[in-house]
Parts: structure tokens; sequence; C-alpha cells
């Protein structure tokens, strides 16, 4: 099954949040191997548009470290998963973690989406 793996940048890292990234790396995953590799630097956009925008690049899964809820549920009616709560590493780094299954969320950024949907 090919994947399409998108990761928010700055200065050469995951960036806290989706809307203050400087550029995604995507990287086409297929059999465990990136078959390609692009950046892509997107006009500013809300975060409204930001899902419509990775379905027609393909995408299927976003590595990111901080989101509100209402971001998360802008996302689902698109089938892209998000993996929330990830450390801010290198994008190399965290597409290896991701081909081996070994990404890692902090526990204390979810909570913090989960306190965020209860208020």
């Amino acid at each position: 099954m090919v994947r399409k793996l998108a990761i928010p940048v700055k200065r050469g890292k995951l960036t806290a949040y989706m809307e203050e990234c400087h550029h995604y790396e995507i990287f086409e995953i297929a059999d465990g191997n990136v078959r390609s590799e692009e950046i892509v630097t997107i006009p500013k956009k809300s975060p409204d548009q930001l899902p419509e925008w990775a379905k027609n690049k393909g995408i299927t899964d976003i590595i990111i470290y901080k989101a509100s809820k209402r971001t998360i549920h802008l996302f689902a009616p698109y089938g892209i998963n998000l993996f929330v709560g990830v450390p801010i590493s290198t994008s190399r780094r965290l597409v290896e973690e991701y081909i081996h299954g070994q990404l890692k969320s902090d526990e204390k950024i979810i909570y913090s989406i989960m306190i965020q949907h209860e208020q």
C-alpha cells in the first residue's frame, strides 16, 4: 500500500503548529521505503483550507506536534490520519519512526487537546 506522509517544517524540524510551517516535506512511502520526496511551499491558508489542499495532494497521513480539537475534526471527513503530539524532530527521523511503527505521542499534548474539548 502506498502512503503519502506530510510533515510541516520550520527551521529544519517539525513545527509546533501546522499554520506556522515554512513548507511541507511530503514523502511517498511503499513497502517500507521512501519512493519519493518533495518540498512544497503553500500559500498561507486558513486551517479550514488545509484538509482539502492535503487531499488534493494525495496525502494520507500528517505528523504534527500540536493541534486544536477543531483542526483534528477538520481533517476527519477527508480520511487523512493525523499523528498528533509527536515530539519535534527532523523529518528524516520522523519518517524512519513512521515506517517502523515507532512514532510516539507526547501524552501531555494529547491530554491538553482533550481538556480543550471538555471546556
